[in-house]
């Protein structure tokens, strides 16, 4: 059976991921000179307490070559093939760390699939891959499977401030500042394997209805959709969006996954957003 692998910014469960076995790549998050890999040394939340009460804003790094090592010597005593699902190559060093690791093991049959998307989207491109292979698929059609689905992806979400872009250089202290003073909510993108700007509204509510609207004009429906949220701190809110969501548009489930740190980093608390392919 060709084995999937996974990394933390997909924020899939880990008791999912090890239910299924599926093994998991952590990310590096690092405060000052302290490092963390964010699947066993340091949680969302853990994650959270630490980056409200940093002066600087931490930095993060794509999980080290080694990492995948034994994921890779495993497939090798057991020839079989392994596929990673990685977060997109434009804003994450993954891929280059797992082609860098797969280097290392010539005879094994390791596709690095750059999906050219994180988090809720990555989700779900890991768990079609991995329902796939445990169809007996083979590394070949779960590949071209993920190939057809990844230019189809649509991920939005919404950030509650503009503190943390701007403290990660992604856009200026004036704007920063204009953007509160008007209380505008912007909602960002994930188009071509990088976060743009999709639209501004004016109120955080507005915002919320808006994502809606734009699930509800553009997603097909259906099982192939695979419609889901994504949530940090915002638990509630997203219970409260998802139900809207299941009034609009007609998908069997839509499951809530949180962001990891690597990416609240970047998004900050309270951020929100869905994500489904059409």
């Amino acid at each position: 059976m060709t084995i999937i692998v996974a990394d933390t910014t997909c924020g899939l469960p880990r008791d999912l991921l090890a239910q299924r076995g599926i093994p998991l790549i952590p990310q590096i998050v690092m405060f000052g000179e302290e490092s963390f890999h964010d699947d066993r040394e340091m949680d969302t939340a853990t994650f959270l307490q630490k980056l409200k009460a940093a002066k600087d804003l931490p930095k993060t790094a794509a999980p080290e070559p080694p990492l995948y090592y034994p994921i890779f010597k495993q497939a090798q005593e057991q020839g079989e093939a392994v596929i990673v699902v990685a977060p997109t190559g434009k804003a994450s060093g993954t891929v280059r760390s797992a082609q860098t690791a797969a280097a290392e093991f010539p005879k094994v049959d390791i596709r690095v699939v750059d999906t050219l998307t994180i988090s809720c989207n990555l989700a779900s491109l890991v768990l079609v891959a991995d329902d796939m292979a445990k169809a007996g698929e083979s590394a070949d059609s779960i590949v071209a499977k993920l190939n057809v689905m990844i230019p189809r992806g649509r991920l939005y979400f919404l950030v509650d401030t503009l503190e943390y872009l701007a403290k990660g250089g992604r856009i200026g202290g004036a704007k920063r500042l204009l953007a509160e003073l008007l209380e505008i909510k912007p909602i960002l993108q994930v188009k071509d394997g990088q976060v743009e700007s999709f639209e501004q509204q004016r109120t955080r509510k507005r915002a919320l209805a808006r994502l809606v609207e734009v699930v509800a004009e553009q997603c097909p429906g259906g099982e192939s959709a695979h419609l889901c949220a994504l949530q940090v701190e915002a638990q509630q809110e997203a219970e409260s969006l998802v139900m809207e969501l299941k009034s609009r548009v007609k998908v069997p489930q839509i499951p809530i996954y949180e962001l990891p740190p690597a990416i609240v980093v970047h998004a900050g608390p309270r951020a929100m957003g869905v994500g489904f392919f059409i």
